[in-house]
């Protein structure tokens, strides 16, 4: 029986608006609603270089995607976005027909420009990988699609690096990116965790090994990777958290382990690994085997240290971030402020002159605790001499989900005689609406912003708007990690009232007195350190 080939036609048009066939990298025939979708009609299109049509971050996909794709397979569909003003996206479904020697259908329909920024790449931040793909697991429990999470290692990027001009680095990063991109869903949920790995979400596909082949055959690097399903069963917070964990393993591990079957193994068995590191952490906070360092604050004005920071520093020398971070997911966070507001009372206590003040971190999540309130009340009792010297500094490594509770308890703890401090300000999204619903006495400004200073950028502009804001509120201001006498003077002509950084001296064992401005070499406030601790 003989098909009319306009039937055969109707049946393509009713899933798509535009069919291309590409050969040889250029668009042999072009049928359709051309001039709506690409702005061109279909005369214009014949005979252009297929990957031109597109913007230059989207061709290393169709590159991949054009590149791997054999007799009889299917790819796609894959956002993109148009070459030209105003910006364009359709969605691509590429099928290479059996015995069609090369020749690629590409099925054409409008589509809405990706959901969240992508990098000059194509590629989406870790934050924003995570944030997405929880939506794409929330919406596959609803309608049944089968997503699963992939991790991608490349072998001996380093080395290859080494030998490349930076143009060539740059075009093999491209390449890299591109070829991970094209495996993911619609050539968008896709991240680079380091150098050499990378993690996706796909729909439920072909095995690992096949991806992988791929992978080497687009980018000419050899390429594992391997698949952890979504589970159905698995509730949306602990399907986030179970993302994370198998994330920070590969990160960490690579890909050495058996894969696990499901993203709930992959949470289990890195949730053994950090249990070990947590029971570590747990005994270390409980038995106090941790010290303070302390690094002075300066008061602009003076030169003088106005108090010192106590920073955690465990025995074990691992980074006092990753292990707060930790404490924090294993709710040790609380104990262990506890453990520092103890060790800083009783180094007040112990204080001969009388003026030595010192401030400590707080975990957005203790703040909310009101046990902590009635710790410190209890600290201050028996220890009156360190009333009006302790202050607290308010963190946003774990976000107040209580902000009326929390100001409750800063207002609690001012009233104890103790300033309280809003750390970082800057370094989380929710630092304006902090500065919105609590009364505090101090803002500390988050160091990136006023390293930028000097470049009289955006961030510039922010930090003497903040300050000015501060002001209006009578709220005094720090700048931290000021490390040369340039930042300095800046932050000084800005209006901030208080300096940190290495400028004035690092964390010690004991608290030392700031370091006079003038007594840094000319070379040494170039490089941002000192003589004395250098």
């Amino acid at each position: 029986m003989s098909i009319d080939p306009r039937r055969l036609l109707g049946l393509a048009f009713a899933s798509a608006d535009l069919l291309l066939e590409v050969e040889n990298g250029r668009v042999t025939l072009a049928l359709g609603a051309a001039q709506r979708l690409m702005g061109r009609d279909e005369r214009a299109l014949t005979g252009q270089a297929w990957p031109a049509l597109f913007a230059a971050v989207d061709r290393p996909l169709i590159d991949a995607v054009t590149q791997v794709i054999d007799d009889g397979q299917r790819r796609g569909p894959v956002t993109v976005r148009l070459a030209g003003e105003p910006p364009r996206h359709v969605n691509l479904t590429l099928r290479a027909l059996p015995e069609n020697r090369g020749r690629i259908s590409v099925s054409v329909t409008p589509a809405n420009a990706p959901a969240g920024q992508l990098d000059d790449e194509g590629l989406r931040n870790r934050e924003s990988f995570e944030h997405i793909a929880r939506g794409l697991f929330e919406a596959a429990r609803v309608t049944g699609l089968e997503l699963e999470l992939a991790m991608v290692d490349f072998s001996d990027l380093d080395v290859m690096r080494q030998r490349l001009s930076q143009p060539e680095a740059r075009a093999l990063d491209l390449k890299l990116a591109g070829a991970v991109r094209a495996e993911s869903h619609a050539g968008g949920m896709a991240t680079r965790l380091s150098p050499d790995r990378f993690a996706l979400v796909r729909a439920k596909a072909d095995h690992a090994d096949d991806m992988a082949q791929r992978l080497t055959r687009a980018t000419e690097v050899q390429a594992s990777a391997q698949v952890v399903p979504f589970d159905a069963g698995l509730a949306p917070s602990r399907g986030l958290k179970a993302l994370r964990y198998a994330l920070d393993d590969f990160l960490r591990e690579g890909l050495k382990d058996t894969p696990p079957l499901s993203l709930s193994e992959a949470m289990n068995r890195s949730v053994k690994r950090t249990l070990s590191r947590a029971g570590a952490l747990g005994v270390a906070v409980s038995q106090r085997r941790f010290t303070l360092a302390y690094q002075p604050v300066v008061d602009l004005k003076t030169g003088a240290a106005h108090h010192h920071e106590a920073l955690v520093r465990f025995e074990d020398g691992g980074s006092p971030f990753q292990l707060i971070r930790m404490a924090e997911e294993f709710d040790l966070i609380a104990e262990l402020d506890h453990a520092i507001a103890e060790m800083a009372v009783k180094r007040l206590a112990s204080d001969r002159s009388g003026t030595l003040k010192l401030a400590i971190n707080v975990s957005g999540r203790t703040i909310v605790d009101e046990g902590f309130v009635d710790h410190i009340g209890r600290l201050l009792a028996k220890a009156d001499v360190a009333k009006g010297r302790l202050i607290f500094e308010i963190t946003e490594t774990s976000a107040i989900d209580d902000l009326p509770r929390a100001n409750q308890h800063i207002q609690a703890l001012r009233s104890l005689g103790s300033l309280v401090c809003l750390d970082d300000f800057g370094a989380g999204a929710s630092s304006f609406a902090y500065l919105q619903e609590l009364s505090l006495d101090i803002v500390k400004i988050d160091g990136r912003y006023v390293r930028e200073l000097a470049g009289n950028g955006r961030e510039g502009a922010m930090v003497r708007r903040l300050v000015e804001l501060c002001r209006d509120l009578k709220i005094r201001t720090v700048a931290e990690m000021v490390e040369t006498v340039e930042i300095e003077d800046l932050v000084r002509k800005a209006g901030v009232d208080f300096a940190q950084g290495w400028l004035f001296g690092k964390p010690t064992d004991q608290p030392q007195p700031a370091l006079k401005i003038g007594s840094v070499t000319p070379a040494a406030r170039r490089a941002g350190v000192s003589e004395g601790w250098g």
